[in-house]
């Protein structure tokens, strides 16, 4: 018996995909070319539709405009926006770590659709760099995202549940973080458009979230530069007659082939605020972006070229635009997000590395009786465990309407350091197999060592 773990086996049958590997890029290629220049296309008015689909596509990536997916009908508004208030339960003078019954049965839940269908199909995702089309939509039976839609929009949400967002995310990050980002990022923008957008904003792109096919979306502020300050962006909103327009490239999009919408960070007056884009609007393009970690979560670039979208795209109340505070607290929350995942994925890597180190012998006995293994091993478990009560203090202040900025600061900064150190400490662990693909600690190491450079995406 091989000592490969069953989360690493290349059968993908558990989300009902096909093991033969196929160039499935190279084989639309041949088919978008053979119909765009046929007369049919012409006949049927198909060249348009189908330029938009496919601008450019490789074996190895991809370059398209926006993909032309659902029309979201506009909704005038004019009333005061749903806001999800405060979770009063958790006002307490002590920080209450037992979850909930409904937080435990959501957990339970999450956790046995990461272990039986997340983590067999990472090992395929990864290599092809693309989470399984398929994946993706069985994923919305879970209804992650309808914990964040208020009840007037047929969502599951009474109040703000930051910390159930939390477990969600370490739950499915001990699947596999780089499919679990896909899975997250709709849910950061049904927390954005419930917690900032406006009554017509929620009206127009709220309901989406809340029913069965839910649009692939996310919160992107990232950009491709060294030392990234999410305060001091490089893409630009100017106003013009009609709304505004929006130049930059933003990066670390998942699913970015798929994505219907967008909330795009832009700096507007010299200060940073939110944009709702639309994928199939003009100027949009969609790049692949494979990264040394987080490749199973189909990442991509956004470039936005002198991209026009009106004034109601400025997400925000009435009187203009998400402010100072509200972005600074949407950066913080995404930051919570990524420590949730990096705890999940941390978690995965100590659950594998203890059975190994005490099975595993060497002068005729187990590793694990070697105390610079067993001090190895016991120092992730307590990093790890300070890690998420970091993070879940963080979450508990967030949904109570509190000051969370320490605490997620504390947390981006865990994650970073320690989380990195927990995934090289189980590749090290592990000695020759640790740096093979036989074993998916590799993987884990490369997806935490992605921890440090994210922002957005990830809104608990």
């Amino acid at each position: 018996m091989s000592t490969r773990d069953t989360a690493t086996k290349r059968d993908t049958s558990a989300v009902g995909l096909n093991p033969v590997k196929r160039d499935w890029m190279g084989a639309a290629m041949r088919v978008m070319t053979t119909i765009t220049g046929s007369e049919l296309a012409e006949k049927y008015k198909l060249r348009k539709p189908i330029e938009r689909l496919t601008y450019e596509g490789t074996k190895t990536g991809f370059r398209m405009l926006g993909a032309a997916t659902r029309a979201f009908e506009k909704v005038a508004g004019g009333g005061a926006p749903k806001r999800l208030p405060a979770n009063e339960s958790r006002k307490k003078d002590y920080f209450d770590l037992t979850p909930t019954d409904e937080q435990q049965m959501i957990v339970e839940t999450v956790r046995e659709f990461a272990a039986e269908i997340l983590r067999p199909a990472a090992y395929e995702a990864d290599n092809s760099a693309k989470a399984p089309r398929d994946l993706l939509e069985r994923a919305s039976e879970l209804g992650i995202t309808l914990i964040n839609v208020p009840e007037e929009f047929e969502g599951a949400a009474s109040e703000r549940g930051a910390v159930t967002n939390s477990l969600v995310a370490e739950a499915l990050a001990h699947g596999d973080m780089g499919l679990a980002l896909p899975l997250l990022a709709p849910s950061g923008v049904a927390v954005a458009l419930s917690q900032w957008g406006t009554d017509a904003q929620q009206q127009t792109y709220l309901g989406a979230f809340a029913g069965e096919n839910v649009p692939q979306a996310s919160v992107v502020i990232a950009e491709p530069q060294a030392l990234f300050d999410p305060f001091a962006l490089k893409t630009k909103a100017t106003r013009s007659p009609s709304g505004f327009r929006l130049n930059g490239v933003k990066t670390l999009v998942p699913a970015a082939g798929d994505a219907e919408l967008f909330i795009v960070a832009a700096e507007l007056d010299g200060r940073p605020t939110f944009f709702i884009v639309e994928s199939n609007t003009d100027g949009v393009v969609i790049e692949a972006d494979p990264s040394m970690g987080m490749r199973a979560a189909g990442l991509g670039r956004l470039i936005l070229n002198n991209v026009a979208v009106p004034t109601t795209a400025l997400l925000g109340d009435s009187e203009g635009a998400v402010r100072a505070e509200e972005y600074a607290d949407a950066v913080r929350l995404a930051r919570l997000g990524w420590a949730s995942l990096a705890v999940g994925t941390g978690q995965a890597v100590l659950d594998y590395v203890i059975p190994y180190v005490k099975e595993r012998e060497a002068f005729g006995e187990p590793i694990a009786h070697r105390q610079a293994v067993a001090f190895m091993v016991a120092n992730m478990a307590i990093e790890l465990d300070g890690l998420r009560l970091v993070t879940l203090r963080g979450a508990s202040r967030a949904e109570q309407g509190l000051s969370f900025a320490r605490e997620a600061a504390l947390a981006k900064k865990l994650a970073t350091d320690k989380g990195m150190q927990i995934g090289l400490d189980g590749v090290q662990l592990l000695g020759g197999h640790g740096f093979t693909k036989e074993h998916p600690v590799e993987r884990w190491y490369r997806d935490l060592r992605g921890v440090g450079v994210a922002e957005g995406i990830v809104l608990i």
